[in-house]
């Protein structure tokens, strides 16, 4: 068999390889699907939002439940009974402009407004918590899907001893595998998107359990739910 035989034999064998993925991908994703729509059970955004309360709880998060109206007012009563004296905030978010105002006077709202290197010194050793408004919720294992950005960089979530988020009863999955097909992650994700599970936690070889080593002491999150009553309930 000459040379140039042996190459079109073998560009011809990737062209038909390259042919036949799509119809290999999408009978893949096809059986994927199946595997995960058969043994979910469809719950309403209640319910949802009922699991991603318990998971959260669980890994030792504090969580609260909240109609749109009320959850600013408090929100802001209880950062202020926990100590907060600034926020971290991104306060042209519509979410983080209705914390901004319900905040008292005695706690500063904080936007991400300069490079990191100007201020790395104040943002570790003043800034008591930070506020997110999460991209959607896995409600199987209490996770919070972060898409952070440059109003509200990564740092909000990790630097401050305290995290505060917020997500929308709506936007809860009830796995992973739901989040990525409901969101159509496939087709181009976010170039950062954060999974928080909880506070920071570690432990050391006796097994002995530390939280806020590597990141927030505490996390709050509050679920805003269309059909909660006004107020929250913890």
């Amino acid at each position: 068999m000459s040379a140039m035989g042996a190459r079109e034999r073998m560009l011809g064998r990737l062209r038909a390889a390259k042919a036949a993925a799509p119809a290999a991908v999408e009978t893949l994703d096809a059986r994927i699907h199946a595997h995960y729509d058969g043994r979910r059970e469809e719950r309403s955004p209640a319910q949802l939002a009922d699991a991603m309360q318990r998971a959260l709880s669980a890994s030792h998060a504090e969580v609260w439940r909240s109609d749109a109206a009320s959850w600013p007012a408090l929100l802001a009563k209880m950062l202020a009974a926990h100590g907060v004296r600034r926020l971290l905030l991104d306060p042209a978010g519509a979410e983080g402009a209705a914390l901004a105002r319900a905040l008292p006077a005695g706690i500063a709202a904080l936007p991400f407004a300069r490079p990191l290197e100007e201020w790395k010194g104040e943002l570790f050793d003043s800034v008591d918590a930070g506020f997110t408004l999460a991209r959607c919720g896995i409600a199987a294992t209490g996770t919070l899907v972060l898409a952070p950005d440059a109003a509200s960089p990564r740092t909000v979530s990790l630097v401050p001893p305290l995290h505060v988020a917020l997500v929308y009863a709506d936007t809860l999955h009830a796995d992973l595998h739901a989040a990525c097909r409901a969101e159509r992650w496939a087709d181009g994700m976010p170039s950062n998107l954060v999974l928080a599970s909880g506070p920071s936690k570690t432990s050391d070889i006796q097994q002995t359990l530390a939280y806020g080593a590597h990141g927030p002491r505490w996390m709050w999150v509050i679920i805003v739910d269309a059909n909660a009553a006004p107020g929250a309930s913890s």
